[in-house]
């Protein structure tokens, strides 16, 4: 059991690493857009690392529910759920917009990605209390 829950913190590490990374990249990649006029190196970095911080999101949740069927599925672990699926609503909402950006439409302004940004990390500490103080 402890191989799959290292596997759930690798794999949590690295989509978390996107959560926050991706909507900054996004403010940088609006700037290039707008200095080049095209599709420029940021950019596909930018697909790239949502695209590959995916896969890391389904393994984690799947080791995620491995581990709370072997624990029983107790009453913090469906507090944890429904704050993962709202950062999963939250990593989606970040997918549309990066797709928007490959047809070089930044609707969002600077400020707006910057709270954007800053939601995800309230959510992650959410979700840290409720896995270390196990309130219920």
């Amino acid at each position: 059991m402890n191989w799959v829950k290292i596997i759930h913190l690798l794999c949590v590490m690295g989509w978390m690493t996107s959560i926050f990374a991706v909507p900054r990249a996004l403010i940088f990649w609006k700037r290039e857009h707008a200095r080049l006029g095209e599709f420029g190196p940021l950019g596909d970095l930018t697909v790239r690392l949502y695209r590959f911080s995916a896969g890391l999101g389904v393994v984690a949740l799947l080791t995620g529910l491995w581990l709370a069927a072997f624990w029983g599925f107790p009453g913090w672990v469906w507090v944890k759920l429904v704050l993962v699926l709202a950062l999963a609503g939250h990593y989606a909402w970040t997918g549309r917009m990066v797709l928007r950006a490959r047809r070089g439409v930044f609707s969002e302004s600077d400020r707006f990605l910057r709270i954007f940004n800053e939601i995800s990390v309230l959510g992650v500490i959410a979700i840290l209390w409720v896995v270390v103080a196990k309130p219920f």
